[in-house]
């Protein structure tokens, strides 16, 4: 523990007031030596904390959530593969995909996990499980098709296993969607009108909990079924900024309505109460520190970060932070 302790206190004392204003009440491994993952734990890894923006810092929105031994995989944004590449996970050792809706940000990098993930060695070998709203099992039976032809060649001419690219699509509404080894996942209904449904997840395993938002706006059963979790992991948009990308005022406008402000973020988590809440699927991407973090600051001063891609959250009885670099101040 001293150790532990003696990394935190350097990293933090190279670090602006800003940044130390992110971090109270958790313990942060940054680049120190992380202690092995204890069984009851879960594992959250953010492989992609940005929106439609292709910038190369913050891919497409997915997060990745171990537990007893189990890979899930919650969306699958741009550049999914090559960040599980990253963290050392094959697809043929994820479990399910579970998708919270069906804009295209959310789903971009599926194909490639679909049909990378079967053609490269070690390929998967069995059929993949996938939950989403309804939509879910027209998506990927068009997505099948699309393949088909490339499925059919690489069966017959390099002997590929018929059972890799198959895809058990499950169309959900709220409720357990899975259980299974002790964990357990619960979809619910969020708002992101006038896309319905839109799907958040609560993951819960060993007395520990995550809860991803997904894509909504300000959602009180979001909030309910958040209360008191572990680490809520939820979405952020700073107005402001879509001007400066150039977007026409009324798209943008349409676009903050059906989003979370930072402030609006803020009432979220003094009300929910989390032990810790983590910004991700950060809209635009071009969006700083400073303007997530002041406007929050107005409505909620507990605990929180701000995601970065391959970041790792781990909940046992304390909760770990480690980021994969510390940025230049």
């Amino acid at each position: 523990m001293r150790k532990s302790l003696g990394c935190t206190q350097t990293l933090m004392k190279d670090m602006s007031p800003l940044r130390i204003a992110v971090l109270p009440a958790v313990f942060l491994g940054f680049l120190c030596p992380s202690a092995p993952l204890q069984a009851q734990d879960i594992k959250i890894t953010l492989l992609g904390t940005g929106c439609p923006a292709p910038v190369m810092n913050r891919f497409g929105a997915s997060t990745l959530v171990q537990a007893s031994g189990q890979n899930l995989l919650f969306d699958a944004g741009r550049g999914a593969l090559q960040r599980l590449t990253e963290v050392g996970v094959r697809w043929r050792d994820i479990v399910g995909v579970f998708l919270t809706h069906l804009h295209s940000d959310h789903i971009v990098g599926f194909p490639d996990l679909f049909m990378t993930g079967w053609l490269i060695p070690p390929g998967r070998t069995a059929p993949l499980p996938v939950w989403g709203p309804s939509g879910t099992t027209q998506m990927t039976s068009h997505l099948t098709q699309a393949y088909a032809k490339d499925i059919q060649f690489r069966i017959a001419n390099e002997r590929m296993n018929p059972e890799g690219p198959v895809l058990q699509a499950t169309d959900i509404t709220e409720g357990v969607v899975f259980d299974q080894g002790g964990v357990r996942v619960t979809a619910f209904e969020v708002d992101h009108a006038p896309v319905r449904p839109a799907l958040g997840y609560r993951i819960d395993y060993a007395g520990r909990s995550v809860v991803l938002s997904g894509d909504t706006r300000v959602s009180e059963n979001l909030i309910r079924h958040a209360t008191g979790t572990d680490v809520l992991i939820h979405e952020v948009l700073v107005p402001e900024t879509l001007q400066r990308m150039g977007v026409p005022p009324d798209r943008a406008h349409n676009i903050v309505g059906y989003h979370t402000t930072p402030e609006q973020a803020g009432i979220v988590f003094a009300r929910a109460k989390p032990r810790l809440p983590v910004y991700s699927h950060i809209c635009p991407p071009i969006a700083t520190a400073q303007q997530l973090l002041q406007p929050t600051r107005r409505t909620y001063q507990g605990p929180l970060e701000l995601g970065e891609d391959l970041m790792v959250i781990e909940v046992g009885q304390k909760i770990e932070v480690r980021r994969p670099f510390l940025p230049t101040q």
